[in-house]
C-alpha cells in the first residue's frame, strides 16, 4: 500500500499506483478530495501533455501546486489519465 502524507494528514492511499519517472500516480478516487484546492497552474511535458495542478490545504496550511494530474494525456501516457501525483514536501511511500 502506498500513501501520500503532508502536514500530518493522509492525502492519498492505494495499492494501485502507477509509477512514471519516479512519481507515484494515485487513482483520483484514492485521494482525499476535501484537501485539494483548485489551481490555474499548468505546465507542459513533451511526452505526457499538459499537466494541471491542485494545491493542498491541511489544518490551515497551504501547499501551493503540490499535486498534479493530466486530464487529457498524450497516447504514450494514457496510463496516468485520472491519476494524481504529488511533490513539494509531500511524503510518498
Amino acid at each position: 500500500m502506498v500513501e501520500a502524507r503532508w502536514n500530518g494528514a493522509l492525502i492519498a492511499r492505494s495499492d494501485d499506483t502507477g509509477v512514471v519517472e519516479g512519481n507515484h500516480y494515485f487513482p483520483a478516487e484514492a485521494v482525499d478530495a476535501a484537501l485539494l484546492r483548485p489551481s490555474d497552474t499548468t505546465s507542459i511535458c513533451p511526452w505526457k501533455g499538459v499537466a494541471h495542478y491542485h494545491s493542498l490545504s491541511v489544518d490551515g496550511a497551504d501547499n501551493i501546486d503540490a499535486a498534479w494530474y493530466y486530464p487529457d494525456p498524450k497516447p504514450e501516457a494514457a496510463a496516468i489519465r485520472d491519476r494524481i501525483a504529488f511533490w513539494k514536501g509531500v511524503t510518498v511511500g
